[in-house]
């Protein structure tokens, strides 16, 4: 279907949908507190509050998206009313699968098919459709295009050709008055997005995710041990040892001071790198990850926010209204506009998106060879996983432990946890 067609065609069914409510509900529905995402969610679900003639009421999670689960949780375990639409990480949905709702038979089928199978798999359990894509992610490589193209140096494919052209560079800046020039930041403090970060190094080498699918241990193995090795050595090299207390904030923070190379994040840096008074617009280059051996994957982490509706909702007619809108063509074309990478697969063919956003241009690519955390097969049960996964690579990375004795441990906690279901 061409593109227009099919926005009139997605906006039409809202409409009606919309529509069949006989009398105005409040919804309530948290967004997530960071400054563009906040703003972006808030006037979306007023618009849509407009349109219905329902009313809206906008929470905001806490900064840190880790502590909205906490939050969930013990609001749903209270069968609350105060929370009707929650904005989730793709990891969640196995821990809150109880308290959402199955949207497959609220939403049409041929409205479902528009968004990527990987996108909806993410929000699928025991085939309950328990969240709708919103918007989809994966770990990416930002660099200042300008330097390499000062020093003719091509984009790395490799992380050892990315560990020496940052090395290079570096010494290069330093030497011409820059002191604080870094090769490369990341995301390096004990949480969730070091899994992130590991995760992507071990599985570009052909070590895996730690988990496999079908729940087997695969975290301790010569290819796991040469990528944590590798990142070890770039602790005090090419990484500031400040890294080992950055989040995805303050690695961006360096990099957008101007002072470092390279730079491992997800796609909102595109936006906020090229906004109007930053010191780098133009001068920055977007990538999939560096792969660790030949034949290998990109395998930048997967990454995805969903809306799912709460099962206590008083009226869950309208909250799945509010989900419908908020994840149709106009909004997600509107969010594409500002960054934010689209979960319909007719959106990476708009050109106008494609010119706002030319980081979408590879962005298929890249989302098809994303790894995924193991957050299905351990359920409800990840986040102790997650925390064994992150805890032993940063005892590596600070070095207080060999990566092969790391690993070792940790493949030994994941057993246990596996023993006692997760």
């Amino acid at each position: 279907m061409h593109w227009d067609g099919f926005l009139r065609t997605t906006a039409l069914a809202g409409v009606m949908l919309w529509a069949g409510s006989a009398t105005a509900a409040e919804v309530s529905i948290f967004c997530s507190s960071a400054g563009a995402e906040l703003e972006l969610c808030q006037s979306a679900s007023e618009a849509w509050a407009k349109e219905t003639g329902n009313t809206v009421k906008i929470n905001k999670m806490p900064a840190n998206w880790g502590e909205a689960l906490p939050l969930y949780q013990q609001l749903l375990a209270g069968k609350s009313g105060d929370i009707d639409v929650l904005t989730l990480d793709n990891i969640w949905v196995g821990a809150l699968a109880a308290h959402l709702i199955d949207l497959k038979e609220k939403v049409p089928a041929e409205e479902l098919s528009a968004h990527f199978d990987a996108a909806l798999a993410d929000s699928t359990i025991e085939g309950k459709l328990l969240a709708m894509p919103w918007f989809v992610d994966a770990g990416l490589m930002f660099y200042r295009k300008d330097l390499l193209e000062k020093y003719g140096k091509a984009e790395p494919k490799t992380w050892t050709e990315l560990t020496e052209t940052a090395k290079f560079i570096q010494e290069q800046e330093r030497a011409a008055g820059t002191k604080d020039m870094w090769g490369y930041v990341w995301q390096g403090r004990a949480y969730e997005g070091l899994t992130c970060d590991a995760l992507e190094w071990v599985a570009s080498y052909g070590g895996g995710t730690f988990i496999a699918p079908d729940g087997t241990i695969t975290a301790n193995n010569p290819k796991a041990v040469a990528a944590l090795d590798l990142a070890r050595s770039w602790i005090g090299g090419i990484s500031p040892e400040g890294v080992l207390n950055y989040d995805e904030e303050g690695s961006r923070g360096v990099f957008e001071a101007g002072t470092s190379v390279f730079h491992r994040n997800w796609g909102y840096v595109w936006g906020t790198s090229q906004a109007e008074g930053s010191t780098l617009a133009g001068k920055v280059g977007v990538m999939a990850l560096p792969v660790g051996a030949e034949g290998e994957k990109s395998s930048g982490c997967y990454g995805a926010g969903l809306l799912g509706v709460s099962k206590y909702a008083e009226d869950t007619d309208a909250a799945v209204s509010l989900v419908r809108y908020l994840t149709g063509a106009k909004e997600q074309k509107r969010r594409a506009l500002q960054a934010y990478s689209p979960t319909l697969k007719a959106l990476y063919q708009d050109e106008e998106i494609l010119k706002a956003n030319p980081a979408l241009r590879f962005a298929e690519k890249a989302y098809a060879e994303s790894a995924s955390r193991p957050s299905q097969v351990t359920g409800a049960s990840y986040n102790r996983v997650s925390q064994r996964i992150f805890n032993g690579v940063h005892n590596v990375l600070s070095g207080k432990e060999g990566a092969e004795e790391a690993l070792t441990k940790v493949s030994a906690d994941l057993e246990r946890l596996k023993k006692r279901g997760w």
